[in-house]
């Protein structure tokens, strides 16, 4: 959990300091005050990137250079140091002074989740964005992911790359092997992860959503198929494409439910409470296999829900036992602990208004 966290130069913030609680953590204020840019920040200083899709340019505030973060990290055993410098020059990470280790050493140091307004994507949205949910999960429960994640991107992106040179069969083939290796490696990491999280993924979408979800990993090639079957068979189109169509970078996650529950899933509402749901099973199983509370950001998470949507929402956010901060219009957002941590923000200056009970 982050408990001292430092913004300069990001979007409307020019300079603000939070000592954090590591409890609850609510910043309230009008719309476009700053309150979502500060948990844009802090999201970005564990992940390295925007929840927004922002790029660098979008970020800087205007007519500075560049945006500067900086945290302090309760570890397990000691506190940790995180810093960010984003500019034309590019991304600059540093862990503990250390610069080696990229975004991969934020995601490690600060693990966190994002429910924001557009969370409702991770369930209307495309494969891609399930895959990422997914690999966050596998990230933090499979040791190795990351290593059999990177391998295999590499592998795609070099037999790609002789398929848009229209390689002939065989120098195409030549990758087939480590490919189909390498995709086997990725496809089974996912698997365990998912099997890890589908008793918290069920238990959060019967918390929310009042009925029984299944959650089924649909790996990028038809199933009960050899990859390396599926890769001949599909050469020639491969080469029409320049991209390969089949393995593990399309795969998916099949999420199914009750005749009756998916005539529902139609509104926003309703997909915001499932796709939470997720994000909270997901918090709830990497919390478990790391042995520490994780960082949760609700960004206006009373935004498309009604008063007993939110209620089961703010209520799953409680039982998690989770370093929370979210945001919210006004002071008095539902599910709010007493005692926590209270900060107002006005054209980007922030206000302390109730100083953490925890802090040190």
């Amino acid at each position: 959990m982050i408990r001292l966290f430092r913004v300069s130069n990001f979007r409307c913030l020019e300079s603000a300091e939070l000592t954090l609680s590591s409890d609850f953590n609510l910043i309230y204020g009008a719309n476009a005050s700053g309150k979502t840019s500060l948990l844009e920040a802090l999201a970005y200083l564990g992940r390295g990137k925007s929840f927004r899709g922002a790029s660098t340019t979008n970020l800087v505030q205007h007519g500075r250079e560049e945006f500067v973060l900086f945290g302090q990290v309760d570890g397990l055993a000691r506190t940790r140091s995180l810093g960010v410098r984003n500019s034309r020059a590019g991304l600059e990470v540093r862990v503990d002074g250390d610069s080696e280790g990229g975004a991969a050493a934020l995601a490690e140091a600060l693990p966190l989740q994002v429910i924001d307004p557009e969370v409702h994507n991770l369930v209307a949205g495309g494969p891609e964005q399930r895959r990422r949910f997914l690999d966050w999960v596998a990230f933090h429960v499979e040791q190795d992911h990351l290593l059999a994640w990177r391998r295999f991107r590499r592998a795609l992106k070099q037999r790609n790359a002789a398929l848009r040179a229209k390689s002939g069969p065989a120098t195409i083939h030549s990758w087939n092997a480590e490919f189909v290796t390498l995709s086997g490696e990725l496809d089974e990491s996912r698997r365990r992860s998912l099997d890890v999280a589908l008793e918290s993924l069920a238990g959060f979408g019967l918390d929310l959503l009042g009925t029984e979800l299944g959650f089924e990993y649909q790996q990028g090639w038809s199933k009960g198929r050899e990859l390396a079957d599926v890769l001949e068979e599909g050469l020639e189109r491969d080469l029409q494409m320049g991209a390969t169509q089949h393995g593990p970078h399309r795969a998916d996650l099949k999420i199914s439910y009750d005749e009756k529950q998916a005539r529902k899933l139609v509104s926003r509402g309703q997909q915001k409470l499932l796709a939470s749901a997720m994000i909270l099973a997901a918090t709830e199983t990497a919390q478990t296999a790391l042995e520490r509370p994780l960082l949760l950001l609700l960004d206006d998470p009373a935004a498309e829900l009604d008063a007993e949507s939110l209620e089961r929402l703010m209520s799953g956010v409680a039982r998690l036992g989770c370093q929370v901060v979210a945001t919210s219009l006004e002071p008095g957002l539902p599910g709010t602990p007493v005692g926590a941590a209270l900060f107002h923000v006005e054209h980007g200056v922030l206000t302390v208004i109730q100083a953490p009970e925890d802090s040190p």
